[in-house]
């Protein structure tokens, strides 16, 4: 059992790993933000990141950790945007654009089909005979 603090009322709870470091209060006040936030969202498509913050009184890096998780994306004639992981381009959600997904998904298909090439042939030949020999011992 993994006891913690929790990180925004320092009360005790039990952590449960992967989990954020938050106390079941925490996490469901938190919910409930994310609720106001994606309301006021679709209520006012064209609201900067800075506004939602300010009206729906929570940080813009929470804001920030929602688009990042794919929680939260906003439409395209939006001023919001983050920049993406990988290239630095404006994306809407998620951490990397299209393109750098892409490049990703190549890299990783093309590292699995080099494996398949060098998966190990058998020993002997065809021809061969694997049977165990031994050694005359004189």
């Amino acid at each position: 059992m993994d006891v913690r603090n929790c990180k925004n009322c320092g009360k005790l709870y039990n952590y449960i790993s992967g989990m954020p470091p938050l106390c079941n209060a925490c996490l469901k006040a938190l919910d409930e933000k994310f609720a106001v936030v994606k309301e006021y969202i679709y209520n006012h498509p064209g609201a900067g990141m800075q506004e939602v913050a300010e009206e729906n009184e929570v940080s813009t890096m929470q804001i920030q950790k929602w688009i990042r998780e794919e929680r939260l994306a906003f439409s395209e004639d939006s001023v919001v945007g983050i920049e993406c992981e990988n290239c630095g381009t404006m994306i809407r959600t998620g951490r990397f654009c299209k393109a750098c997904k892409d490049k990703l998904v190549n890299n990783l298909g093309s590292l699995y089909k080099d494996e398949e090439s060098q998966v190990q042939k058998p020993f002997f030949k065809d021809n061969q005979n694997p049977k165990m020999r031994f050694l005359d011992n004189k």
